[in-house]
């Protein structure tokens, strides 16, 4: 972050990240490398927060992580009709969820910006101010989502029909099939493009107000500061509920799908002895009148 009270020519803005270095043929940019040093900085932190978890819930950091944690599992069951189902993809969406946290709120460091250069390029830059990072997130995401939809509606040609409310015999239907095949494709700009812009914008709006403050620029950045620390949390909520509902509402449209093709072929088999002998005594009974 930019907070040069003395610049006059105004404030550095980068909307896209710059390269660093190369490793051989391989060019790495400055949101790519603070990427790395955030993972390890959270695989450190969350490794010395499972020894410190107790019984009962704890305090600082330790409970700031528990109280996520429990909040992202109860988001996820709340979504599956049967959370059993849901359960199983709590670790993914639980680290999804921290790791663009963090990397949102890095942009609020001072380190962050012209504060350390390579050269004339920003040697930090937050990963998810990077519009390949937050696509590449999207895309895995929605990679997994489609995975495990198919998995858990028992096959593909099952996940598809989904998409198709009647006959794909029906020329209407077929198209609003085709069309909600292809919106569903597009949650995986939508995704990326909410992330990046909202955390990019943020980033140039306190390097703007702090320019324009000089010397009283931590007074006049202050306020956006404080609004992107929300922001940033908001961000990584919505881009992990949509993840989660997407992934929902599949696996809860195939499970209903099976359910009720079920229900449809049931034999006399299936049948609970206490309707047998219902449908007995109405049979009887109909037989005496």
């Amino acid at each position: 972050m930019n907070l040069n009270i003395f610049a006059s020519s105004g404030p550095s803005v980068y909307v896209a990240p710059q390269t660093v270095f190369n490793f051989h043929s391989i060019a790495i940019s400055n949101s790519e490398l603070y990427g790395w040093g955030i993972i390890l900085i959270i695989i450190v932190l969350f490794i010395w927060t499972a020894r410190k978890v107790r019984l009962y819930p704890g305090k600082g950091f330790v409970g700031l992580v528990e109280e996520g944690v429990s909040f992202v599992i109860g988001m996820v069951e709340s979504s599956f009709s049967r959370p059993e189902v849901g359960r199983k993809y709590v670790p993914y969406f639980v680290t999804l969820f921290f790791f663009i946290l963090f990397n949102n709120w890095s942009e609020l460091l001072p380190v962050i910006g012209d504060a350390f250069k390579h050269g004339s390029t920003p040697l930090l830059r937050p990963f998810t101010a990077d519009l390949d990072a937050t696509f590449a997130m999207g895309l895995i995401t929605m990679g997994l989502v489609y995975y495990a939809s198919i998995k858990e509606s028992g096959g593909l040609k099952i996940y598809l029909r989904h998409f198709f409310v009647g006959s794909p015999k029906n020329p209407l239907y077929f198209i609003i099939g085709l069309l909600e095949m292809l919106t569903d494709l597009t949650r995986v700009i939508s995704l990326s493009l909410r992330l990046y812009l909202n955390v990019t914008i943020g980033m140039i709006v306190i390097d703007v107000f702090a320019y324009l403050g000089h010397i009283a620029a931590p007074v006049s950045a202050l306020p956006f500061y404080l609004i992107e620390i929300f922001i940033c949390a908001l961000q990584a909520y919505i881009f992990t509920i949509l993840s989660v509902m997407y992934l929902a509402v599949a696996v809860n449209h195939a499970h209903d799908h099976n359910d009720l093709a079920r229900e449809e072929y049931l034999t006399e088999a299936d049948v609970p002895e206490t309707m047998k002998d219902e449908s007995r005594q109405v049979a009887q009974g109909a037989n005496g009148i």
